[in-house]
């Protein structure tokens, strides 16, 4: 798969989810085996007002490429500025959010409000295409409702407009994230276009990776499955280069990581929004463990890494105990 001068073969995606995809989320994603990147979907309005959250947003760092900012709007020159604005940032490419199901945003026909308006959808995309020099790529769906998929006529504009990779979420607006994923639809998609195409949508085990792919796609991206099990791209990897299921990360890999992850996510924010904000996810880490419960409410009120650490292994501890 080719995006500008990156050549990837099948890659691994993590997708961009909002207050999840941060540096430092994207950084472990990386190490255990992610070969793409995005950042969270961040506004065109805010990014050209340089509003310093959504600035914060889209900082990222040498070790994450190949990684994408992306961008929405539903405003061709806010899209415009957005892109060049993202562009100083120096990402491998720009992705174009049109997928974000969520009211407040379909309601400014920006994101999926895009899929009721093509004409539009083709402004806003090709005004961020005509204003960069990055590769410009786009998320989307397969369209507003069940009576109106849309999703092949959109593959072919933007074909022409420029685009240089389709990520497709095989769901439409109105289920949000609801029922299923309907892959078929990326076996049409495949044949309508030469574009790059990437997969998305219920991908939770390697075994959905494998069975992706082979509806006939480039790339799989994963979004949700990643928050519950941090080490899906390790194992999802493993499975597609041995045919054979990888054990499940230990309780001492898991603690490791969360501390490495926490580590880093202090080192990008400061100690009191790096622990504040890391503690989300806590619960993808020892998910399935005994008396995370109690474990969550007491790291939920600890601001010392040190601390924060201690009650860790004390868990570990107790765990060892309890299993031997």
């Amino acid at each position: 798969m080719k995006i500008g001068s990156i050549q990837l073969d099948h890659p691994l995606c993590l997708a961009p989810m909002e207050d999840v995809t941060d540096i430092s989320f994207r950084r472990i994603s990386r190490e255990l085996g992610a070969d793409m990147v995005y950042t969270e979907f961040t506004s065109s309005e805010a990014l050209i007002r340089d509003i310093p959250k959504a600035l914060r947003k889209i900082k990222i760092c040498e070790e994450e490429r190949p990684v994408g900012i992306q961008i929405y709007g539903g405003v061709e020159a806010a899209m415009e500025g957005a892109a060049k604005v993202a562009e100083s940032f120096n990402p491998d490419f720009i992705d174009v959010n049109c997928g974000c199901w969520v009211k407040n945003h379909v309601q400014r026909c920006e994101c999926a409000g895009l899929l009721r308006d093509i004409k539009q959808f083709e402004r806003i995309v090709s005004a961020t295409v005509r204003s960069t020099k990055l590769p410009v790529t786009v998320k989307t769906r397969l369209g507003w409702d069940q009576n109106t998929i849309v999703i092949l006529d959109v593959a072919r504009m933007l074909e022409a407009v420029g685009v240089q990779a389709l990520t497709i979420h095989c769901r439409t607006r109105e289920q949000g994230y609801k029922g299923l994923a309907d892959w078929r639809w990326l076996e049409q998609i495949r044949k309508a276009t030469k574009l790059p195409l990437i997969g998305n949508g219920d991908v939770t085990t390697p075994y959905d990776v494998r069975a992706m792919f082979e509806t006939g796609c480039d790339g799989v991206m994963i979004g949700r499955g990643i928050i519950s099990n941090p080490f899906l791209f390790r194992e999802a990897k493993h499975y597609l280069a041995t045919g054979e299921v990888m054990q499940p990360a230990s309780i001492e890999e898991r603690v490791a990581l969360c501390l490495r992850h926490l580590s880093l996510s202090i080192q990008y924010k400061g100690l009191n929004r790096g622990v504040v904000e890391f503690r989300k996810y806590y619960v993808g880490y020892f998910h399935g463990l005994p008396n995370i419960a109690k474990l969550r409410a007491d790291l939920m009120q600890m601001m010392e890494p040190e601390v924060i650490s201690n009650r860790l292994y004390q868990y570990l501890e107790e765990y060892s105990a309890v299993t031997v």
